[in-house]
């Protein structure tokens, strides 16, 4: 696809395939013997307050190059990246492919992420999602807060590093 981010310095792999890992609890809980939560288990008590469908899709990679130590979005770092822009009111899905050999909690200051694992106006809502390498999830983002937004990994040395973004709603 057009927006698949080339190998170089700062993209050591790409996904060719990714997975929906939503009933996979991630290495090390894989049939250990015990019941483990997955995101697909997850539901929300109430319906969301917003059910318009998306007006757009945002497709990001998460990038990097373990050898180097370089992490990203698209195979850029922060300083190469340009702010997400929202507007105010606009409903948008995120895709997140994870390129990656490593799992990334994905946050997003200021606003709410309604995780898409099949459960419809029972969606959970998060602060922050756990990418799984070489796994794609969406969700959906209701853009009813204006400001500059703070978006990153929350494994912080991987935020320092290059992996943040600005999302701006207006």
């Amino acid at each position: 696809p057009a927006h698949t981010p080339p190998l170089n310095v700062e993209n050591q792999n790409i996904a060719r395939m990714p997975t929906d890992r939503l009933a996979d609890p991630g290495d090390g809980l894989r049939n250990n013997g015990r019941r483990v939560l997955t995101y697909a288990d997850l539901r929300a008590r109430h319906p969301v307050a917003d059910t318009r469908p998306p007006s757009r899709e945002i497709t990001l990679h998460l990038t990097g190059n373990m050898e180097r130590y370089i992490w990203g979005f698209d195979g850029k770092k922060f300083s190469e990246a340009e702010p997400i822009p929202l507007r105010l009111g606009e409903r948008v899905r995120f895709t997140l492919i994870n390129d990656t050999m490593m799992e990334h909690p994905i946050h997003l200051h200021g606003l709410w992420s309604e995780l898409e694992n099949g459960q419809g106006a029972y969606n959970p809502v998060k602060h922050t999602l756990i990418v799984q390498p070489g796994s794609k999830l969406s969700y959906l983002v209701s853009a009813d807060t204006p400001g500059l937004w703070a978006y990153h990994c929350h494994l912080l040395y991987h935020m320092d590093l290059g992996m943040f973004r600005t999302v701006v709603v207006s």
